[in-house]
């Protein structure tokens, strides 16, 4: 990562907010099935790394991630129909689902802020802002950017490009932080930005990329910087 960073991009979804299992799991509850945390980090992972695969092979589009690792559920527990895997799913590909909030976020975010310039790019449904407003994190962005709104989801280049013009930034003095290594990390680099991964379960440890796993890690490799830059 270079010296020369002026804007910072942020993913929304497990980069700073994530998903209200509570809700979304509400049908598995019914059926008498809670998945534990370390179920859900390791099938975090894995699904990262199997939908990683895909999109290199394919370039499929990608807002069906946040649902894609439901089914993985059921190879380790006794819902196997059809129904119970697929009932999830609606409810975990609706961003406003995705709102749940790490303590301090608002604080750090802030503290970012008064370094870097920072703005959202996001894959979602056009209601993103609406998401940021109610998490009480929206005015700490000068802008936010949603496919639903502009037309493009990433990986594609064209969303990177409206975000930048919306900042009136370039490229290499812009970092994008997300947490999907096919669609952030290779989306963002591929339009000429700088990136880092917020890999959270640790689903990238061992790719030899920048990553962090929270937003104090984020400040502490930025600070790191600005150091080795002076």
């Amino acid at each position: 990562m270079n010296s020369n960073i002026k804007v910072i991009f942020f993913d929304v979804g497990n980069t700073l907010l994530f998903p209200n299992r509570e809700r979304i799991h509400a049908p598995l509850a019914q059926r008498g099935f809670t998945p534990d945390a370390e179920h859900l980090r390791d099938l975090e992972c894995r699904t990262k790394n199997r939908f990683d695969a895909m999109m290199t092979k394919t370039a499929a589009p990608t807002t069906a991630f946040g649902g894609c690792s439901t089914p993985g559920y059921y190879s380790r527990s006794d819902l196997k129909t059809k129904h119970s895997a697929t009932s999830s799913l609606p409810a975990s590909r609706i961003p406003a689902n995705w709102d749940l909030i790490r303590p301090g976020t608002a604080e750090q975010l802030r503290e970012i802020g008064e370094r870097y310039r920072i703005a959202v790019i996001s894959n979602a449904d056009g209601g993103i802002k609406d998401v940021l407003h109610r998490c009480g994190i929206a005015g700490c962005f000068r802008t936010i950017t949603d496919s639903g709104l502009v037309g493009y989801e990433k990986p594609h280049p064209e969303i990177f490009r409206q975000a930048l013009k919306s900042m009136n930034a370039a490229p290499g003095e812009s970092l994008y932080v997300g947490d999907v290594y096919s669609v952030d990390y290779l989306g963002a680099t591929g339009a000429g930005l700088q990136a880092v991964l917020m890999d959270v379960p640790g689903a990238y440890r061992a790719k030899g990329v920048p990553r962090v796993e929270s937003l104090k890690e984020l400040q502490t490799l930025l600070r790191d910087r600005e150091s080795t830059a002076s």
